[in-house]
């Protein structure tokens, strides 16, 4: 496969803290990579180095087989970027700001009114197109900043949590526009702390940390990494804390969590684990409304990998 971004060695340095620390990866052509981390993990840093945002120390960065530099005018008119802030023009309509952003790129007007017409389509914007940004809600206007961010067509796009607080409706048409993109050739670098979003669109995840890879691959092969097989849930459940501390010492439990009538238990290994969980319950008189077994999720290495406490 042809690598349209290619990250040899990169390390940047603030003072004393090494946001990237010898970081190397490639975002093949084509698809659409998850670039994922906690707070503080280096993934802004790292895509505002590609972007040549920021200077770095060490390391080498290549898009299309070519350096990436601050004056690298031809490479940076085949890209698109559409920050997790709202970037548009409080002054001009829908129409007008796409236009303004795509004119930066396309100067042919007959071309132009093509792209503009298409990207008002790919975000589901066509009936607003005389609207101004303060008359637009919040998913709405998330929309256009994808719009102006892609309407000049770019071969790589970075996608930085572009559903964050939006309704369920925006959300959805989000991540469809995102998917015809990619239909359409784009390659996408995208960031987000929706793990489903990850299972839903991305071809390939790294899991970014202190500047480091802790894990790369797709989702399901991330998921093999989980230390835990499985996971029970229950719910409507009341325990007395007696009966709390005899389910902790059941065969193969690795982990218990107890809150709102509501119990999750965590098993190390085993195959018959829901068969026995239930027929535990049923010795033990324990009543419950709902239970139901799953793998591993994404989420669930995410935090095996990156840690559970809080971050700034």
């Amino acid at each position: 496969m042809e690598n349209v971004i290619e990250v040899k060695n990169l390390t940047k340095e603030y003072k004393s803290l090494k946001a990237i620390d010898e970081l190397s990866f490639s975002v093949q052509k084509g698809e659409i990579l998850g670039l994922l981390g906690p707070n503080g993990s280096g993934k802004s840093t790292t895509i505002n180095c590609i972007l040549s945002l920021l200077n770095f120390q060490k390391g080498s960065i290549q898009i299309f087989g070519k350096e990436m530099k601050p004056d690298a005018y031809d490479i940076k008119r085949s890209l698109g970027v559409v920050f997790q802030d709202v970037a548009v023009l409080e002054e001009l309509t829908v129409y007008e700001n796409i236009d303004y952003f795509c004119g930066l790129y396309i100067e042919e007007q007959e071309t132009r009114e093509k792209y503009i017409k298409e990207a008002l389509k790919l975000v589901g914007l066509e009936e607003f197109q005389k609207f101004y940004p303060k008359q637009l809600s919040g998913g709405l206007l998330r929309r256009l900043n994808i719009a102006c961010g892609v309407s000049h067509k770019p071969k790589l796009i970075f996608l930085d949590e572009p559903t964050v607080a939006v309704d369920p409706q925006s959300r959805n048409n989000i991540l469809d526009g995102i998917k015809e993109l990619r239909n359409q050739g784009a390659t996408i670098v995208y960031t987000t702390h929706y793990m489903e979003e990850v299972e839903l669109l991305c071809d390939r995840v790294i899991i970014l940390d202190k500047g480091h890879i802790l894990a790369s691959g797709t989702c399901d092969e991330l998921k093999l990494l989980a230390h835990i097989e499985e996971k029970i849930t229950v719910e409507g459940i009341q325990l007395e804390e007696n009966q709390m501390q005899k389910l902790e010492k059941l065969k193969n439990v690795e982990d218990m969590l107890y809150s709102n009538d509501t119990l999750v238990m965590t098993y190390q290994k085993g195959k018959n684990n829901l068969v026995d969980f239930i027929e535990y319950l049923k010795k033990e008189k324990i009543r419950y409304s709902k239970i139901y077994s799953e793998r591993p999720t994404l989420n669930d290495v995410f935090l095996e990998l990156t840690g559970k406490e809080l971050r700034d």
